[in-house]
């Protein structure tokens, strides 16, 4: 049996005695370009093909933690915000095409998506840098070690020199695996051009999660999704029947807007979801071996196995430390009010929470907008309001896939 008691878990810097060097960022212009080595052959690259409130972070950070590893979060997010208000399915294209440079170790496409005479980005300016342990590690910052397993700080890693992208591309190009973790793709056939590039050898874990349970999450989150919630919902197709979103003796207060909007693009999002499905069902060539769907409530449920399981997919050593890290991380004794924050936390109770949040009209609806992916997932439908509460009930099935 594992003893946690005895491994510490923590937040606080591990000191690097190493010199810490910055140097300014010398731009696509820099001859040195032009000179690169070409990638070493067979570098295994990973895509965590994912949506908002899937259990992501946490997910994300089995990679993070993993010294072998470059990892990258939401690298599309700058797009998203420079492109405002493009709909989501318009912006399919330039993240694709993001990916693409990122998994070359060509950062530099960050640039694209600065500010107009805006500062040079820098390896801190990337969203979620200072969370990540490439970023906050030697050789770019001397508060942490990328071999111990812990959580970074983020008040921590701000303090850490800016470095330039250049430094974060010779970074990238010393490791073997990188990942990297978005959800503003929405249906893996965008990324068929990746994967049939012979140049790259990508795969994809699809993390998927109960549609009623991410709903419930980005109402909770609404207020940090205002403007994704919005770029999605203008996806929508105006030609579908949609179901009421209230029932009729409802009264109508300040957040039903949000909450409508929270709600409504999960019908962009499950229908995305399902194509993916139905791809993975029948693969195209580009798409065999290199797919693999991960249900977070088997992540939760069997954390060890679920990483085991996932390192074997992605040709990664089992890592004894991320296992303890993941074990700790889903049996906390509480759950988490704050959103887009990893903690240790009782998972199991967090993955069935919206049984008793969501309105059984606000469930009615998730189904129906999800259906299709409820039922190849394995996400079984309630047939009353008193079935949602009735937590002795499971209403997890075999997957088809």
């Amino acid at each position: 049996m594992l003893n946690l008691a005895n491994y510490k878990w923590t937040k606080e810097p591990q000191q690097c005695n190493h010199q810490m060097r910055s140097t300014t960022y010398q731009g696509r212009s820099d001859i040195r370009f032009l000179y690169r080595p070409s990638l070493a052959k067979k570098r295994q690259l990973v895509y965590v093909l994912t949506t908002w409130r899937s259990g992501s972070s946490f997910f994300g950070e089995l990679f993070n933690q993993n010294p072998d590893v470059f990892f990258l979060y939401e690298p599309m997010w700058h797009i998203w915000q420079k492109l405002y208000p493009g709909d989501a399915v318009s912006l399919q294209g330039a993240a694709r095409d993001m990916l693409s440079s990122l998994y070359r170790c060509d950062l530099s496409v960050f640039q694209l998506y600065n500010a107009p005479g805006g500062k040079n980005v820098s390896s801190l300016g990337l969203f979620g840098a200072t969370l990540n342990k490439v970023t906050c590690s030697y050789p770019l910052c001397s508060a942490y070690r990328k071999d111990i397993v812990g959580l970074v700080d983020d008040k921590v890693c701000k303090k850490c020199p800016p470095q330039s992208l250049r430094l974060l591309e010779d970074e990238c190009l010393k490791y073997n695996t990188v990942v990297i973790k978005g959800v503003r793709i929405l249906d893996v056939n965008v990324l068929a051009p990746l994967m049939e590039d012979p140049s790259l050898d990508l795969k994809v874990i699809h993390l998927v999660r109960d549609p009623r349970a991410v709903a419930n999450s980005r109402i909770k989150s609404r207020h940090g999704l205002i403007r994704e919630n919005l770029q999605v919902v203008r996806s929508r197709d105006p030609k579908l029947r949609r179901i009421p979103f209230v029932d009729p003796n409802h009264k109508v207060n300040k957040k039903d807007g949000s909450d409508y909007h929270s709600i409504g693009a999960m019908e962009v999002i499950c229908d995305r979801t399902s194509r993916t499905l139905r791809t993975a069902l029948n693969p195209p060539n580009w798409l065999k071996g290199k797919y693999m769907a991960v249900r977070y409530e088997d992540l939760v449920d069997d954390p060890i196995k679920t990483v085991r399981s996932v390192y074997r997919f992605v040709n990664l050593s089992a890592n004894h430390d991320v296992e303890l890290f993941a074990l700790n991380m889903t049996s906390g004794t509480t759950s988490s009010s704050k959103p887009f924050i990893v903690s240790s936390r009782n998972a199991t109770q967090a993955a069935s929470a919206w049984r008793t949040l969501l309105s059984f009209q606000q469930i009615k609806q998730v189904e129906d907008y999800c259906h299709q992916a409820m039922s190849l997932l394995g996400y079984e439908r309630v047939r009353t309001a008193g079935d949602a509460k009735d937590l002795s009930k499971s209403l997890l099935s075999v997957p088809k896939l």
